[in-house]
């Protein structure tokens, strides 16, 4: 009885102390949409950093409501590959870009991103086919956007049917506007129903890197006979910017 008694106390320690890193330094996330292409690929798997902009009640599992608002609070950036709970139910997780701060005012025109009515810079480096949307391949445009704050990154637009042009989107106080890389695949910001402005205490942290990767198309991951055809190495321990 005694040993039964002391493994039960080393699971509860072990599972407290999982709980402990996962709440308040990283947290395995999956990727299972498009929205992020080419950054992010179905199959994903990734660390994100819970301390990065402080801690909310959506940083502990099941969001428990034991904040009401953020400590430690440090806030993100311009370009930030942020997962954040959905402003619709406040438990699923989403992961976009960060493009509009508080008070700031987005909007596409003629397929080109304006903040604070500055067109932001961008380079169009190429077209490809190998970008996914609901499960189909498309043929896009690829740009390298440059946000205000120099940092930048690649988005990429339908070669037709296309969302060039946008209302303008007034970030309110305490709140950010996100957009995915793929941009005419992604609810986002641009939906005020589906996502729209999202307050800071929803957000659970920041995207830092690629761990494991593994292409659904080809294979599942217990297919391990597969996995010359399906894991993708090159993406193992991948930076994330």
């Amino acid at each position: 009885m005694d040993k039964i008694i002391e493994n039960f106390k080393t699971l509860i320690i072990a599972l407290i102390i999982a709980i402990l890193i996962r709440s308040l330094l990283f947290q395995p996330f999956y990727i299972p949409s498009s929205s992020m292409e080419p950054t992010l690929l179905v199959g994903d798997r990734i660390f994100v950093s819970k301390y990065t902009y402080g801690y909310s009640r959506h940083s502990f599992p099941f969001s428990p409501p034991i904040l009401n608002k953020r400590i430690f609070y440090s806030k993100p950036g311009y370009g930030d590959l942020v997962v954040f709970k959905t402003p619709l139910d406040n438990r699923t997780d989403f992961i976009k870009r960060l493009i509009g701060l508080p008070g700031d005012k987005i909007q596409i025109i003629d397929g080109e991103l304006f903040i604070n009515n500055e067109r932001m810079l961008r380079t169009k480096t190429g077209s490809r086919s190998d970008i996914r949307c609901a499960g189909y391949e498309k043929e896009v445009f690829e740009f390298k956007e440059e946000l205000p704050n120099k940092k930048k990154h690649v988005a990429v637009y339908n070669k037709e049917s296309s969302i060039l042009n946008t209302d303008i989107y007034t970030v309110p106080d305490k709140h950010y506007f996100f957009l995915g890389d793929n941009r005419d695949c992604s609810s986002d910001s641009r939906f005020l129903s589906k996502v729209g402005y999202v307050h800071e205490n929803n957000l659970v942290g920041k995207a830092n890197i690629i761990f494991f990767s593994n292409d659904t198309n080809k294979g599942s991951i217990l297919k391990f006979w597969n996995w010359s055809n399906s894991i993708r190495l090159n993406r193992f321990f991948k930076s994330l910017k």
